[in-house]
């Protein structure tokens, strides 16, 4: 089991324990089955930023505490110099490196997300949430699908859509692209 997977997971059963919570109420609140939740809090399963986000905005902490077990402390601004971003690699295909952490009470979670090339004919995995996204290409060659609509974004590119449709996105060209994604709940 990945270590950071297993952090989450961890402070993910203490943010249920604390609240004094079944694990049947936080899966019916997050939309999934006890056997799903379970799975997650185990750590045997990878846990979607997206659904830590909901978890998170859902029981008032911020995403930091439960991705990284750190409180945000800034109130009017927090520089993050260039690779110095809070960094979670959640499976081998995708890593996260969140780039305001220590704001509080922030209205956007903007992140680097580098996304790693797979096989080809590997099915894409879709994510659906709440709120919106915005996603500028800066490296590398994407392709992204909402909803069935695909584009092909190239350095420079952006979209902005609605998250609560499922998306999702593959690597280009056998390279890694990376992207900045700012998400809004």
């Amino acid at each position: 089991m990945d270590e950071q997977i297993r952090q989450i997971a961890e402070r993910l059963k203490g943010l249920r324990d604390a609240l004094e919570l079944g694990q049947d109420e936080i899966a019916a609140d997050c939309g999934l089955s006890v056997e799903e939740y379970k799975a997650l809090e185990s750590g045997e399963h990878d846990l979607s930023v997206s659904l830590l986000q909901r978890i998170a905005h859902r029981y008032g902490i911020t995403l930091d505490e439960l991705m990284f077990g750190e409180e945000p402390k800034m109130k009017s601004y927090f520089l993050t110099r260039k690779g110095t971003g809070i960094s979670v690699e959640r499976t081998k295909a995708y890593k996260y490196e969140l780039l305001a952490a220590g704001f509080i009470g922030r209205l956007a979670d903007p992140f680097i997300v580098t996304v790693e090339p797979k096989p080809e004919g590997t099915a894409m995995h879709f994510n659906i949430h709440e709120g919106q996204e915005f996603h500028l290409v800066m490296e590398g060659r994407l392709l992204v699908n909402v909803s069935g609509k695909e584009w092909i974004l190239n350095p420079g590119d952006s979209l902005y859509f609605d998250s609560s449709q499922p998306h999702g996105f593959l690597a280009l060209d056998g390279s890694p692209a990376k992207f900045l994604a700012m998400v809004m709940q």
